[in-house]
């Protein structure tokens, strides 16, 4: 213990130890001490010199503070100053006196020990495990520990605490009671969080929106402290870039707890700077929900629910309020253009806000003159050209709406509408705000080519006693003016925007005779470095007045505008001009993302949506401007023969329907038929069935007919009895019958649908046949028609026995019926005759024959009837056959006749030469064509002989 004393108390006598060597001896005492207090003091002093030794307390002592961990799990305190000193080494403390080197060597030394310590992995599940440890002194130490090590090495930790799976463990830190614990395990958690979407999944799925959102209401939203902060930062990890846990945190209805956060009283004054930052975060946070960088349907769904909550009502709320700070308004403003882009309803919400004022003035407006106001911060003008970027974003209600403050008719002067302070911006001396009108005018254009027409129709006037020029000509005055190069660039992206993909508005840049000399003369010249980027732009104005140019004026059709940058630029110059665009820095830059984001004023040159429209021009004007006329000529060709063969193509696909649609049909009556068919076997066995209980009551009845013979002097009493059971076996006797009868009307009716059929086919084979051979009788030969007489004759016959023998049928059936009723009535006349002495059996043997009458004579017709139907179907077979056969005849009587013709025209010359010689022609073409026509008309009458 006195050791201790001299480490830890006085100053001994005799020369003072080195830190090395005394920390070596701890060392040494916390590897051999057998005493837990002796472990516990000398891990104590490597604690109280850790900061100040840390190179040699986290070389020599590491490795013996890891084995405490391991093996003094009992007690807690001596757990609680080994965490310590080792958080103590790994962390590095950021201290103000440090220079950067310093700073720099301090981080290299704790990556250093934080890679020795998570050489092995189960250090990280020995940590894990202590913080399963509720005392005060080892868990806050542990979680502080796991910190600085996720904070040096995140990614590696990462992993290793993937393969464990203790996110589960971690969560638990956030409802500890000790808000130290907490608070420092929501920091854990964030450097847990980055960068690692598994993580964010797992951490997510763990219930963690609910408890963050928990603590940001607990705490008092975005008056509370740093841990609402802290809270904001870890939902910003969780969400951002990650669509599966935007979608968790949507489905969970967590939107609807954003909208409290945004509440603001009408004073304003003295936002803390917690505040403020608080607000900025949860600004973001929405933000990361609606960005432009999500897809297009998740998108679209946060919007949706951020209007049905109020939320954007809340978030416009805001940006009309007054004391708001100016960094707050200006995220305010991004998050209010994110949240109504390319969403109509949002948008139309927007367009209906008004702010605050004596008139009420729309808020697009109050935002515009923010925008073309030199005064105010360069942050919020880009904000709020943002904003209206993402007003007219997908909404052409909108664009008309802006367009139209422009339009003569609409303009009122006792009122300060969004078009005139586009053009107060456009023609005004700040070239910014010249930049951002002429963007913001483009945008009313995009995608829009009755807003591009309408715009030419605007006047503007210059000064007092000159006639008013249009908006088109006045823009192109000030390009050739001269002014700065943010104005012209502003100005050629405007034009370009315009007139592409509107050859009206082409026709009218083109009407003027300075603009096609003003862009060679451009185009051609060799300027600095500044004017590449206008060159560049000019020539992209010259090649859409080319690849959309309609030809409609004459000095400037497509080969003459082609055939003067041949002259004066040079096709492969004008190239090389065009491709500066692409090339410049900033071009690129914007080309990222939509929002505008400039470090200065001064580089604020390019428009998200308008390196869309060059990347989309670029390559078709590169080949316009090198084809040549035949080239086009040959495209177009091209273009309307694709266009026809997609209308063939379109028309055998209504076709393929049609015949889909016939197909389909056919089925539903095949099915039909099949059911009906099946339904017809069914009552066939039915029948069946009853036949076979008939015959077994028939020979039941045949022996009791013996026995009962022998009873018939018995006494009235037994008679009477036998006539009340006759009358009830009669009365059954009658109902069957009536069934049969039911039965037997059915199968008539089924025979006689049959029968139709039968002669439908029948007159449809024989108008046929006519047809074919009437055809065929006028076009061939009496030799080659002939020889199907005697088959048609024989068919004719054919069909004519079957009719006859379809007849008697109907006839063997009516009388089997007839004969079938008389006996009935025969047998009942009889009963009635000798009365109830008759036995009851016997009458229903009676019964029972004539129901086998019936049933025999019914299958003696269903054999017949099928005997037809197979008769028709060879009929049909025959007659596919003699199609088959008309169709090639006609063929070929078609190639004779073809071959006919060009003789008789030979013939014909050769006659007309003839005559111009003065030669005598004989009349033998005539002749021979009197021949045929009189022996195809004796043929066709021979045929119509044999017509039934």
């Amino acid at each position: 213990m006195n050791f201790f004393r001299g480490v830890m108390g006085g100053q001994a006598a005799g020369p003072q130890p080195s830190g090395a060597e005394t920390i070596q001896k701890l060392c040494d005492r916390v590897a051999s001490s057998t005493l837990l207090e002796d472990r516990r003091d000398a891990v104590r002093a490597l604690k109280s010199l850790s900061k100040k030794y840390r190179m040699e307390v986290g070389t020599q002592a590491m490795d013996h503070l890891i084995n405490i961990l391991q093996t003094d799990r009992s007690d807690s305190e001596i757990l609680g100053y080994a965490l310590d000193t080792l958080y103590n080494i790994i962390c590095n403390d950021e201290e103000e006196e440090q220079d950067e080197n310093a700073q720099k060597q301090a981080d290299d030394l704790g990556a250093q020990f934080t890679d020795k310590f998570i050489q092995d992995p189960e250090h990280i599940t020995l940590l894990l495990t202590l913080l399963e440890e509720f005392d005060f002194h080892v868990r806050w130490p542990g979680v502080k520990l796991l910190t600085a090590l996720l904070k040096n090495q995140g990614v590696q930790v990462q992993g290793i605490i993937l393969v464990i799976l203790c996110v589960s463990r971690l969560m638990d830190l956030l409802a500890d009671s000790r808000e130290v614990i907490r608070n420092d395990g929501l920091l854990l958690l964030q450097q847990l969080t980055k960068g690692n979407a598994a993580i964010q999944k797992i951490v997510a799925f763990e219930n963690a929106f609910e408890r963050l959102l928990d603590i940001i209401t607990e705490e008092g939203s975005s008056d509370g402290g740093i841990v609402v902060e802290d809270c904001l930062l870890l939902l910003l990890n969780l969400l951002k870039n990650n669509s599966s846990n935007q979608n968790f945190f949507k489905e969970g209805s967590y939107i609807q707890r954003m909208k409290p956060w945004f509440e603001v009283g009408d004073d304003n004054a003295g936002w803390s700077a917690q505040k403020v930052t608080n607000l900025h975060l949860m600004l973001q946070l929405v933000r990361v929900m609606v960005s432009p960088v999500n897809s297009p349907g998740a998108t679209a769904s946060c919007q949706k629910s951020m209007y049905q909550c109020d939320l954007l009502q809340q978030l416009c709320t805001i940006l009309m309020a007054t004391g708001v700070p100016a960094d707050i308004l200006t995220e305010t403003i991004n998050t209010v253009s994110e949240v109504i882009r390319g969403s109509q309803v949002n948008q139309d919400y927007f367009a209906s806000v008004n702010a605050p004022s004596n008139p009420p003035r729309p808020a697009i407006v109050v935002l515009l003159m923010s925008m073309v106001n030199e005064r105010q911060p360069f942050v919020l003008r880009c904000a709020v050209l943002y904003c209206f970027q993402c007003f007219l974003y997908k909404n052409q209600k909108g664009q008309g709406e802006i367009v139209a403050t422009l339009l003569p008719s609409t303009i009122d002067a006792n009122s300060i509408s969004a078009g005139q302070l586009l053009c107060g911006g456009l023609f005004s001396a700040d070239s910014l705000s010249n930049w951002c009108a002429a963007v913001a005018l483009a945008h009313a254009l995009q995608d829009n080519l009755t807003q591009k027409e309408q715009l030419l129709r605007v006047q503007l006037a210059t000064s007092l006693g000159k006639p008013p020029v249009s908006l088109l000509q006045q823009c192109t005055n000030i390009l050739s003016q001269g002014s700065k190069v943010q104005t012209r660039v502003g100005l050629l992206m405007l034009l370009c925007t315009w007139i592409s993909n509107c050859p009206i508005a082409v026709t009218h840049f083109l009407h003027n005779q300075e603009n096609v000399p003003f862009l060679t003369a451009q185009i051609s010249e060799n300027l600095g470095e500044d004017e590449r980027l206008v060159q560049g732009l000019c020539a992209l104005l010259l090649g859409i007045c080319i690849y959309y140019n309609d030809n409609s004026l004459e000095n400037y059709t497509k080969e003459k505008l082609k055939q003067l940058i041949e002259k004066r630029i040079g096709k492969e110059n004008f190239v090389e001009k065009l491709g500066f665009i692409t090339k410049h820095e900033l071009y690129s830059r914007a080309a990222q993302k939509p929002q505008p984001v400039f470090p200065s004023p001064e580089q604020m040159l390019f428009d998200h949506e308008f390196t869309k429209l060059v990347k989309e021009l670029e390559g078709v004007i590169t080949k316009a401007v090198h084809k040549s006329t035949e080239e086009e000529k040959k495209e177009e060709e091209v273009k309307k023969t694709l266009e026809q063969h997609d209308n063939i193509v379109t028309q055998y696909k209504e076709l393929i329907r049609e015949q889909d649609a016939q197909i389909q049909e056919l089925k539903e009556q095949v099915a039909s038929m099949t059911s009906q068919n099946e339904q017809m076997q069914t009552t066939v066995t039915q029948q069946l069935s009853q036949i076979q209980q008939h015959k077994d009551q028939y020979n039941i009845l045949k022996l009791k007919l013996g026995k009962e013979n022998q009873s018939q002097s018995s006494s009235q009493g037994d008679g009477s009895q036998m006539n009340g059971l006759q009358t009830e076996e009669l009365s059954q006797l009658r109902e069957e019958v009536e069934e049969l009868r039911k039965q037997h009307s059915l199968l008539q009716t089924q025979l006689g649908d049959k029968d139709a059929l039968i002669n439908t086919l029948v007159c449809r084979c024989l108008c046929l046949f006519e047809s074919v051979f009437r055809h065929w009788g006028m076009i061939s030969g009496s030799q080659s028609f002939m020889k199907y007489i005697p088959e048609l004759e024989a068919l004719r016959n054919q069909v004519q026995s079957q009719s006859t023998e379809i007849t008697q049928l109907k006839t063997e059936r009516q009388d089997l019926l007839r004969k079938a009723e008389a006996g009935v009535k025969t047998n009942m006349k009889k009963r009635e005759e000798f009365g109830i002495n008759m036995p009851n059996e016997l009458l229903k043997l009676i019964g029972f024959f004539e129901v086998k009458r019936l049933s025999e004579s019914r299958a003696e017709l269903e054999q017949q009837l099928a005997s037809s139907t197979s008769t028709v179907a060879i009929l049909q077979t025959e007659k596919t056959k003699l199609q088959t056969e008309v169709q090639e005849s006609k063929k070929e009587q078609d190639d004779l006749l073809m071959l006919l013709a060009d003789q008789d025209q030979k013939i014909h010359n050769l006659k007309q030469r003839l005559k111009d010689l003065g030669e005598t022609v004989e009349q033998l073409p005539a002749l021979f064509s009197r021949g045929i026509t009189n022996q195809s008309d004796q043929t066709g009458q021979n045929y119509f002989t044999l017509r039934c």
